[in-house]
């Protein structure tokens, strides 16, 4: 293990693709009335879409680079929703070209885009829900209100653009479930205007906003089960689908970093920062780390909880001390710093770093990205085959690595490049 660690001094990530498996087993007991479809932008690894898409899930692309992934997995069109509000021209031809006829809009501009690029699409109305975090408040609301939705549908009857349903999103930071039931009530609102405009109307979307916690799925079921049973009962017909992307891959990845630099400043007991130490003052270490902001942590620039709390992989005695510390990327840049305060033990050139949750902060394609090494319980394995995962070429060439992340036993271990 420590061999294979001083051998490889870059980034990169271990991915268990058994959460991935189980996270989607969960899926089906818990939400059996609500069938996934994989948000891409999540995590674009071509190894996870490859495993969702045998195990039955559609998938949410916002560009041609992801329809061209997801399409290369067999995947038939009507699995595939063109996702996001600003589309590209080239994008909805392409959709329109490979019969992609799910698209989702929420302005007037892009229905008149839609109608002329993509005339027999079916389109899926975004209703803006309503601000439940503070997140949302200092963001640019996506989405139409009820009064909006009625003119977009009058517009599209105009452009004889079919509209099939609506879709709405609560954030995963939202705290309260009973946004979920005040947006399908707003749901069954835009729905009857549509039934009353001559619209049939056969898709609602949840949205994502699943953020992989068991609890979260529990409590978010709770609520809109009855609600939906309320509003659209299964007589309808209808078609109920959500967006779960983090809620796949975001435990599922571990980012390893090395620590390449390591300053030390004062911090006194009022907690004024300078450079000299004295008898009152303990340390405070600043670690610069291989990757940053500008790379596998861009997410941070959005949303600033959006890293967890790293863990030194070292062996470390519950005697040691533990030191306040920042984190930061290697571009000496006041906007490179990853974690502003955390608790660790003292650390050297060349140690490691581990970051769960990483899942949502890989990309494929992206040139800074780190390579991924994939793992897997043999039991998760035959789960898979049994599903009829074939192998890409990509997980075909594999070799054996040391599972060093991982502290389970009996696992098939792949290393595939990004």
């Amino acid at each position: 293990m420590l061999l294979f660690l001083q051998a490889l001094k870059s980034a990169f990530f271990v991915a268990d693709l058994g959460v991935v498996v189980r996270r989607q087993v969960r899926w089906r007991a818990q939400m059996d009335q609500i069938r996934p479809f994989y948000a891409v932008k999540s995590n674009s690894s071509p190894v996870v879409v490859e495993i969702l898409a045998a195990l039955g899930t559609g998938f949410v692309c916002s560009n041609k680079h992801e329809l061209d992934l997801v399409k290369g997995f067999g995947v038939p069109s009507q699995d595939i929703i063109l996702g996001g509000t600003c589309k590209q021209l080239s994008h909805i031809k392409y959709a329109a070209k490979h019969n992609i006829s799910l698209l989702v809009c929420d302005n007037e501009v892009e229905l008149r885009k839609i109608a002329r690029c993509h005339p027999k699409a079916k389109v899926l109305l975004l209703l803006r829900s309503e601000s439940c975090c503070e997140r949302e408040e200092t963001v640019i609301p996506f989405g139409s209100t009820l009064r909006d939705c009625r003119h977009l549908l009058e517009r599209a009857r105009e452009l004889s653009l079919h509209v099939t349903g609506v879709k709405f999103n609560i954030p995963s930071c939202c705290q309260d479930a009973q946004a979920f039931s005040r947006a399908v009530s707003d749901a069954r609102c835009v729905f009857d205007m549509g039934e009353e405009l001559g619209f049939e109307m056969s898709v609602l979307d949840v949205g994502g906003g699943f953020d992989g916690s068991e609890a979260q799925l529990d409590e978010v079921n709770q609520t809109l089960k009855p609600v939906l049973d309320m509003y659209f009962p299964l007589s309808t017909g209808l078609s109920i689908i959500a967006e779960p992307g983090v809620y796949y891959v975001s435990s599922a990845f571990t980012l390893a970093m090395n620590i390449i630099a390591k300053k030390s400043v004062a911090r006194d007991f009022s907690g004024q920062v300078h450079n000299a130490l004295s008898a009152n003052d303990e340390p405070e270490f600043l670690y610069y780390m291989n990757d940053g902001v500008y790379g596998s942590f861009a997410g941070k620039l959005l949303c600033e909880d959006s890293i967890s709390m790293p863990s030194a992989h070292k062996e470390v005695s519950a005697e040691e001390p533990l030191f306040s510390s920042s984190l930061w990327g290697p571009s000496a840049d006041d906007l490179d710093q990853v974690v502003e305060r955390c608790l660790l033990p003292e650390l050297s050139v060349g140690d490691w770093l581990l970051f769960g949750n990483a899942g949502a902060t890989f990309t494929n394609g992206e040139e800074h990205n780190p390579p991924v090494f994939y793992s897997i319980t043999e039991c998760d394995w035959q789960h898979v085959h049994n599903c009829g995962v074939t192998l890409d070429v990509r997980m075909r060439n594999f070799s054996l690595i040391p599972c060093c992340l991982q502290p389970n036993t009996s696992k098939v271990s792949v290393s595939t490049p990004a």
